[in-house]
């Protein structure tokens, strides 16, 4: 009896959520089922960094047998964008190194130390871009300089761009990823080069709300 009682309701709730699917726009379903995506409108204009939908990760190679991933949980930085003067676009991210994190707290602490990261001399990672190259498919290039453990470097992005459009608070939003293979031995990081891969890559996730 109780188990006829549970598939009623089980039921009963696949069909309410089923019906509340089917109630709401295509602004928020996206066209096709997708998730939640805005395409509305130019991105165009400038733009805070929201630190609550951002991150960056990096994903290095172990003995050569697997790969591992961290993460820094703290972003802030501004953005400029003009489509028809992509050369006028830019962009500064500072992120600190105190907030990396790689799910175990002693090998969050390892890399923290001297020996990687060194975090107390080095306290922020900072990318400054100077020149953004759309191309086709909502995609583009975005050289520029990083500044990691004391040394600054060009590296040019990979960049994708997700969606641009207003959000349900009043604001307008615009998001990309963007990503980038760098060594950490041309930064001054060249502990342990047989044991953790030198390419390191990196992948940033940002959201912007427009100014």
């Amino acid at each position: 009896m109780m188990t006829t009682i549970r598939i009623a309701l089980i039921r009963r709730l696949f069909g309410l959520l089923a019906l509340t699917a089917a109630m709401l726009p295509l602004s928020v379903l996206g066209a096709g089922g997708d998730s939640y995506r805005l395409q509305s409108g130019s991105p165009a204009g400038a733009y805070d960094i929201d630190p609550l939908h951002s991150a960056v990760f990096f994903t290095i190679g172990h003995l050569g047998v697997s790969e591992f991933q961290g993460r820094f949980n703290k972003i802030s930085g501004t953005f400029t964008l003009n489509p028809s003067r992509p050369e006028q676009s830019r962009i500064e991210v500072e992120v600190p190194i105190s907030s990396l994190d790689t799910g175990y707290a002693p090998r969050n602490k390892d890399l923290l130390g001297p020996d990687f990261f060194n975090a107390k001399q080095f306290p922020v990672m900072r990318f400054v871009g100077k020149k953004y190259q759309p191309k086709k498919g909502g995609r583009a290039l975005l050289a520029g300089d990083l500044t990691l453990h004391g040394v600054t470097r060009p590296v040019t992005f990979e960049v994708r761009h997700i969606g641009s459009g207003p959000d349900p608070w009043g604001g307008y939003r615009t998001g990309y990823t963007a990503s980038a293979t760098i060594k950490r031995s041309d930064f001054g990081m060249s502990y342990m080069l047989g044991g953790i891969s030198d390419e390191v890559r990196i992948t940033v996730y940002i959201e912007g709300k427009r100014k």
